[in-house]
């Protein structure tokens, strides 16, 4: 499968289906005459010595320094090698795919003047599988994220280090091994062209966009397996009670949970065994509703950004203009970033305190003490609910926004920086976390089905995700090591199993 570059907008799915399905890239014929265009007009720059930020000028602070034609390639390479300034683990294949990608349709837009070697340079490493080695750290999110983008244009010089079919290279070794010949040399606006831009906190933020688009439908499942086991009161999900509100992803979480409770004998009415639930139960559809409600918006901002020019200077071929601006700066994106790590952070939150109704024999309805036959000699998920909790305290201080935070740099000519990429990566690192949770809330609500054996009394959703499950993990009749359960589970998660079961009976889940 192929994905055109210049066609169309980018969409979620099109990074997803490159950057973990393989599929290949090409750049449409008329995206190819856009770029040749605004090649052009840099190379027209330059031999008429038109003063240009980036193009006849240094960097920064130096862009007041005037560079002669016959330094400018030496500028471009000396641009890479400098701002090589990344530190920490590197940055995921999938995420590091996605940043090439990112970056192509940024090239192909034909407002940033590279050659076209230099594009087809990168879409033969993304099609050959050279993965640069970019580390983690490093970028302010401002003036784009230059020095993880450095790393990956080194690998294009045949410098710095690069995976090929997951092995690690050095970069000439890699571009050999994978017959993609290296670049001799950058031309005038390329290295920068290549590293201002936002697609390394784009391309972070976007997977865990996506991936915790997936998660929110297990916490949906995860809520309705609790529902289960304590007997929760399903006139709260009515959905005359949303449409009055009018929330989108409130009255969507609303029928998600009628779909999956559908036929089911273990649930209740107001009435029959209390009048209300906790909040936890009752208010699912406005509090998991809300995440849902924060991840559109996320979604529409990353589709955005995907598809948008952030190079600096910008080339208009149509007027003749070159024009310094400021589309770098990732403001648009670090809001956003933070808004779903605070997102994302609130469904494990949730999560946990379902977790604690099922094991506190206070409050669940009548099942054991945590969980367990033979309390005392067993403990149980007394520590399931303990780690959980560890787990949703560590997201409180990283859902803290790094957007609110920021320091000057290059001498202060760049005043005011986003931390997009930080709160991209502090995005990633809460999805992890709330993925665990959101596991053990799984296992949980499945222990407690078994405990009043109302297996075969289940919603048709939740019988789905119960039997997934159960083949996988089986019932905890007394104390074993626990966390093969929980990575068991998450790896379900991971692989969409319990949702894939769910939807083939009951449709797909909304979001």
């Amino acid at each position: 499968m192929r994905l055109v570059i210049g066609d169309r907008r980018l969409t979620l799915e099109d990074l997803i289906n490159v950057t973990r399905k393989g599929y290949k890239v090409e750049i449409s014929e008329g995206a190819y005459k856009k770029v040749a265009e605004a090649r052009e007009l840099v190379d027209r720059y330059v031999k008429e010595k038109k003063v240009s930020y980036g193009i006849t000028t240094g960097f920064g602070k130096f862009s007041d320094t005037v560079i002669s034609e016959e330094q400018t390639g030496l500028l471009q390479k000396n641009l890479i090698m400098s701002h090589s300034c990344g530190v920490g683990n590197p940055i995921s294949v999938d995420m590091a795919k996605g940043i090439m990608l990112l970056r192509i349709v940024n090239l192909s837009k034909g407002h940033s003047g590279v050659r076209k070697i230099v594009l087809d340079t990168l879409v033969d490493m993304l099609n050959k599988d050279v993965t640069p080695f970019i580390p983690e750290k490093g970028s302010l999110g401002a003036s784009g994220d230059l020095a993880p983008l450095s790393h990956m244009v080194l690998v294009m010089l045949g410098m710095g280090k690069a995976y090929v079919n997951g092995e690690l290279l050095d970069g000439a070794e890699a571009m050999k091994k994978a017959g993609v010949p290296v670049l001799e040399e950058l031309s005038s606006k390329e290295g920068l062209a290549l590293i201002n831009g936002t697609q390394v906190m784009t391309s972070i933020g976007a997977h865990v966009t996506y991936d915790a688009i997936n998660l929110m439908k297990h916490l949906d499942i995860a809520g309705a397996l609790t529902m289960e086991a304590l007997n929760g009161i399903t006139c709260a999900f009515d959905h005359r009670v949303h449409e009055v509100r009018g929330h989108q992803g409130q009255i969507r979480t609303a029928e998600n949970f009628r779909n999956i409770l559908k036929e089911s004998k273990c649930t209740t009415k107001q009435g029959e065994m209390r009048t209300q639930d906790p909040y936890t139960l009752r208010c699912i559809p406005q509090i998991h509703g809300a995440s849902k409600d924060a991840l559109e918006f996320v979604r529409e901002k990353v589709e955005i950004e995907m598809d948008a020019v952030t190079d600096n200077p910008i080339i208009f071929c149509d007027t003749d203009d070159v024009i310094s601006g400021g589309n770098f700066h990732g403001q648009p994106m670090a809001l956003p970033f933070d808004f779903l790590g605070i997102a994302v952070s609130e469904m494990a939150n949730v999560s946990e305190r379902r977790i604690e109704r099922l094991v506190n024999p206070h409050l669940n309805c009548g099942l054991p003490a945590f969980l367990v036959e033979n309390g005392g000699v067993n403990s149980g998920f007394m520590i399931v609910q303990y780690s959980a909790a560890s787990l949703v305290s560590e997201n409180k201080v990283l859902a803290h926004p790094a957007s609110v935070d920021s320091i000057p740099s290059s001498a202060n000519q760049e005043d005011h920086v986003s931390m997009g990429t930080i709160a991209a990566r502090k995005a990633g690192e809460i999805l992890k976390n709330a993925r665990k949770v959101i596991a053990m809330e799984i296992l949980s609500a499945c222990q407690g089905i078994d405990l009043k054996k109302v297996n075969k009394d289940l919603g048709l959703g939740t019988e789905k995700a119960y039997t997934a499950v159960r083949e996988t993990v089986s019932y905890y009749d007394k104390d074993r090591v626990m966390n093969l359960d929980i990575n068991a589970v998450e790896e379900l998660i991971e692989r969409n199993k319990i949702v894939e079961n769910v939807e083939k009976v009951i449709g797909e889940l909304k979001i």
